[in-house]
């Protein structure tokens, strides 16, 4: 297996427009799939919520396979995954404190744009999901908050699943590819993973597709990506669990 260094990273093979999209189209296929139809299938024939649904099959059969996905290309380059090249190919570095700064200041913008245009829909078409249908649920009460324990392990296999391999994966190379238009069409890719949100939650997600993909471009810190995509994820999802949002 290779050695990763700086001269072995700089020449990283490219990843261009047909592997770039053909991986954000399939992963989003599967996740339209899986969740028009495989979903509800499943929560018409037990009865149980669909939410239950999302999380399993989300967890093992969308963002568990990204990691798998992220291995066997690291292993068509001539990696392992070990510490350096967890640090080094995947950029997955220590956080520094422009890190951080650019991190929160990207998660404040992320909130306030995506609430403003969500806002901005609402005026246009009436009420706005705040989440797609088959992530819908009654808000949490006492006898329901084991959920939160069955939303933990599939929330750390969403962000880490992808993370790992959109922005440790596939960025690096992207970059390779397109210079600093890498971060564009990266976005555009993972909104063409987002397509089974449908085009409400689309717009909504607009503004964390392009700052996150450029903070990460722009850093070269997959952890900043981690961030400020569970800084997001997370707490909108315990807002709506608890009510707080809807």
């Amino acid at each position: 297996m290779a050695n990763v260094n700086s001269e072995n990273f700089a020449k990283l093979a490219r990843m261009g427009i047909v592997q770039s999209f053909f991986i954000f189209v399939s992963a989003s296929v599967a996740l339209v799939l899986e969740t028009k139809y495989l979903i509800p299938f499943l929560a018409r024939r037990t009865g149980q919520e669909t939410i239950m649904f999302w999380f399993i099959v989300g967890g093992l059969g969308i963002f568990f396979p990204l990691i798998v996905v992220a291995l066997m290309i690291l292993r068509s380059e001539g990696y392992t995954l070990k510490r350096s090249v967890w640090i080094e190919r995947l950029r997955f570095k220590s956080m520094s404190k422009t890190d951080w700064i650019w991190s929160v200041s990207s998660l404040v913008v992320i909130g306030i744009s995506s609430a403003l245009i969500m806002k901005g829909i609402e005026a246009l078409v009436g009420n706005v999901a705040h989440s797609p249908s088959f992530m819908e649920f009654e808000p949490l009460t006492p006898g329901r908050y084991w959920l939160l324990a069955a939303w933990f392990p599939y929330w750390i296999l969403n962000i880490m699943g992808e993370e790992i391999l959109w922005r440790g994966v596939m960025l690096p190379r992207q970059e390779v590819a397109f210079g600093k238009w890498a971060w564009i069409v990266h976005a555009i890719g993972w909104g063409i993973f987002h397509i089974a949100f449908g085009w409400q939650l689309l717009l909504t997600l607009f503004p964390i597709l392009i700052v996150q993909s450029y903070v990460v471009y722009k850093r070269k810190n997959s952890w900043v990506g981690v961030i400020i995509h569970a800084g997001l994820n997370g707490p909108s999802f315990i807002a709506i669990a608890l009510g707080a949002l809807g």
